[in-house]
C-alpha cells in the first residue's frame, strides 16, 4: 500500500464505489463494473427469517394490515436521526479538537500509526459540540439521548466516522466509526487496559426492545465485515469493536466483541457471502 495508514483512513470518507438502490437490495459498483452488494443485504439474505414473519404476522393480526411495515418505517427513520446526531457530535469534536491540538502542537501519532489528539482536548471538544447537536423527532429523541450520551462518556478518540468500505469477496458498506475508550470502559468488559486507545469498531443500533441472540449474533459479523473492509483497504487492524443498542429509556445495551471474537465475526461473514453468492449465481464473487 502506497499511501500511509492515515491517508489511507481519509480516502474512505468517500465511497470509490457508485451506490444503486434501484433494484430489491442495495448494490454498489466500482469503475470497472464489479458489483459489490451491501454488507446488510448479505446478512439479510441468508438469515434465518421465521422469527421476524412471526413478529409482523402478529402485528398485522392486532393492529391491521400494513402495521408491522409501518413500524419498520418509524424505527428506521428513528435510527437514521440518531445516527445523524452521533455523526454530528463526533465529526465536529474531531474538528474542534484538531484545531486546538495542531494550535498547540500536541497532535501526534499513536503506535496503530494514526494521528493522536490530548484525551483531555477531545473529551472537552465533545462537551463543547452536545449544546448544539440537530434535533431530532419525539420519537427519536430518547434513543438519539442514549447513544450521544454514551459517546460523551466512553469516547476518547474518532479516528473515523461514516467511513466507506468494500472488500473483494463482493461486498461494501459503510461503518459508523473506528473509536478508542479508555481503560474504564474496557474494565466494564473485563478486557484489558493496555487496549485503552486502539482503535475499535464502532455499530450504532436503536431498538424498543431486547434484541434477539440470532440478531445480535448478526451484529456481530457485521462488524467482522466492516473490520475485514477496513483491514483490506488501510491495514488497520481493529483491536475488537462495540456494539452499542440504544434505548428509549436509559443506558443503552453494549456489547463488547474483543480481537478474537472479531476475527472469528470475520470469518463468518465470509461464510454468509460464500452461501449468498452460490444462491443468486451458483458461484463466488
Amino acid at each position: 500500500m502506497t499511501l500511509d495508514r492515515t491517508d489511507a483512513l481519509a480516502a474512505l470518507r468517500r465511497s470509490a464505489l457508485v451506490r444503486d438502490d434501484s433494484g430489491p437490495s442495495r448494490i454498489y459498483r466500482d469503475a470497472t463494473g464489479n458489483i459489490y452488494h451491501s454488507v446488510t443485504s448479505i446478512l439479510s439474505a441468508t438469515a434465518d427469517k421465521s422469527g421476524l414473519e412471526g413478529w409482523a404476522k402478529r402485528q398485522n393480526a392486532i393492529y391491521g394490515p400494513g402495521a408491522a411495515e409501518q413500524d419498520r418505517t418509524v424505527a428506521a427513520t428513528r435510527g437514521t436521526q440518531a445516527h445523524s446526531q452521533a455523526e454530528y457530535i463526533l465529526k465536529s469534536a474531531n474538528k474542534i479538537a484538531r484545531q486546538v491540538a495542531n494550535k498547540r502542537g500536541s497532535l501526534r501519532t499513536d503506535p496503530h500509526g494514526l494521528p493522536h489528539i490530548p484525551v483531555p482536548i477531545f473529551r472537552w471538544a465533545l462537551a463543547q459540540a452536545m449544546p448544539s447537536v440537530p434535533a431530532v423527532s419525539l420519537s427519536a429523541k430518547g434513543f438519539a439521548r442514549s447513544l450521544t450520551t454514551w459517546i460523551a462518556s466512553n469516547v476518547t478518540q474518532c479516528h473515523a466516522c461514516e467511513f466507506s468500505i468494500h472488500h473483494p469477496a463482493g461486498f461494501a458498506g459503510t461503518a459508523d466509526g473506528l473509536i478508542s475508550v479508555d481503560k474504564h470502559t474496557l474494565a466494564e468488559f473485563d478486557a484489558p487496559s493496555a487496549l485503552a486507545g486502539s482503535p475499535f469498531i464502532a455499530d450504532w443500533k436503536t431498538s424498543n426492545t431486547k434484541r434477539s441472540p440470532e440478531m445480535m449474533a448478526d451484529y456481530c459479523l457485521q462488524a467482522g465485515a466492516y473490520s475485514l473492509g477496513l483491514e483490506f483497504l488501510t491495514g488497520i487492524q481493529p483491536a475488537g469493536a462495540f456494539i452499542v443498542v440504544a434505548r428509549r429509556i436509559g443506558e443503552p445495551n453494549v456489547t463488547f466483541i474483543n480481537r478474537d471474537q472479531l476475527v472469528r465475526a470475520q470469518d463468518g461473514y465470509l461464510e454468509r457471502c460464500r452461501i449468498f453468492y452460490e444462491a443468486i449465481q451458483g458461484v463466488g464473487p
